[in-house]
């Protein structure tokens, strides 16, 4: 496997990138960037004609992940040649939220069916971050395509507003609401790492009316009354505070299901949260809070689970934008630190999201994370 990356800043640089990446004849080109650069169509369409042999894919962000850190208002493409490994694109718009498992059944539909016979060695799944429920968009990929293949990516941002995030896909001039590449071939390494750093404060609450990701009900009071209770000041600056105080998810036992819902927006008629993903009535939810040297020794830990440390290849790092908002300036360690785990030889490349899409732990199978670093590693023996 062979990498090439670069780091866009201006539309009017996208063509002089891209040649240096074309020399490359890359299966595959990540690109992540601000969503002000996505929107132009001049940057996009550049792309797919400098890069014309690359199945393109990606995503707006809160945030750019490279090897030099992390940046804003950029756009970064990362290129892959595979030695022998080979890989397709395919895409689905949607209608909405509701629309979410329809969508991923879609593309587990597709992606078998451009497999002609091939087994699927690994996915990787963008998605939008607005208008979307990830874990539904996840239970229907892995009802197509298995719960056994390993499925890595994450939901798209906008820096943070919350309004209109955008996905990149295969074709040119077809709106996306999630895109999803197919790896094959046997000898592809695929290993992964998710880790949070938060730590839970507060009462465990029980989920008494919830519809998938809208939280109606905590205790048989409305969601957003009990939260704002809790965020004292913070109340005011809702959804956005949110990002700063997420839930841990536990079973009806109290005992603690590793994963972590973020609160993406408020519906202040009827009282209740939007989440970044479906939660389970009758379950508990328990608030979080972290701090800086917290979640960098998480995100050590996930690129540590990885066990590729001075290993070659390609990492992908989706980081949740709330852990961006805490670390503030401090924001490059975690991915300082995730890069001196992997070592020099590892490209890495990524985003700040609205949901981490990850195997959770030793089950293997992939589910949506939020306010973790998420880290995928691709190589080829």
């Amino acid at each position: 496997m062979k990498t090439a990356q670069c780091i866009v800043r201006d539309a009017a640089s996208v063509a002089a990138a891209c040649h240096g990446l074309a020399a490359l004849e890359p299966d595959l080109a990540l690109v992540f960037g601000s969503v002000d650069l996505l929107r132009q169509d001049a940057v996009t369409q550049a792309l797919r004609t400098g890069l014309p042999t690359a199945a393109l894919v990606g995503c707006s962000t809160a945030g750019e992940i490279s090897g030099e850190g992390v940046d804003e208002k950029t756009c970064v493409v990362t290129a892959v040649k595979f030695d022998s490994a080979t890989c397709t694109a395919v895409g689905t718009d949607m209608a909405g939220g509701t629309d979410s498992r329809a969508a991923g059944e879609r593309l587990g539909d597709a992606l078998l069916a451009s497999a002609n016979g091939q087994p699927l060695a690994a996915v990787l799944v963008f998605g939008r971050g607005t208008d979307m429920n990830g874990s539904a968009l996840i239970d229907g990929l892995l009802a197509r395509i298995g719960q056994d293949v390993p499925v890595s990516g994450g939901l798209a941002g906008d820096d943070g507003a919350f309004v209109d995030t955008l996905v990149v896909g295969p074709t040119d001039g077809t709106v996306y609401g999630a895109v999803a590449v197919g790896l094959f071939g046997d000898n592809l390494s695929i290993s992964h790492g998710s880790f949070g750093g938060w730590q839970p404060f507060g009462p465990s609450r029980r989920v008494t009316s919830a519809e998938e990701n809208i939280l109606h009900t905590l205790d048989d009071e409305p969601a957003l009354e009990v939260y704002k209770r809790y965020l004292g000041d913070y109340a005011k600056d809702l959804p956005a505070s949110g990002l700063l105080f997420p839930f841990e998810m536990l079973g009806a036992d109290a005992t603690s299901q590793g994963l972590i819902r973020t609160i993406l927006g408020v519906d202040e008629k009827t009282g209740s949260l939007i989440l970044a993903g479906s939660v389970a009535q009758g379950g508990l939810l328990r608030m979080m809070h972290a701090s800086t040297d917290a979640l960098v020794e998480g995100a050590e830990r996930a690129a540590a689970a990885c066990g590729t440390a001075g290993g070659a290849g390609l990492a992908l790092l989706v980081s949740c934008v709330g852990r961006k908002l805490v670390m503030g300036d401090r924001v490059d360690e975690e991915v300082e630190a995730v890069a001196d785990v992997l070592g020099q030889s590892m490209t890495l490349t990524g985003f700040y999201s609205y949901g981490e899409l990850s195997p959770l732990g030793n089950t293997g199978v992939c589910s949506l994370h939020n306010q973790t670093m998420t880290i995928a590693v691709i190589s080829e023996r």
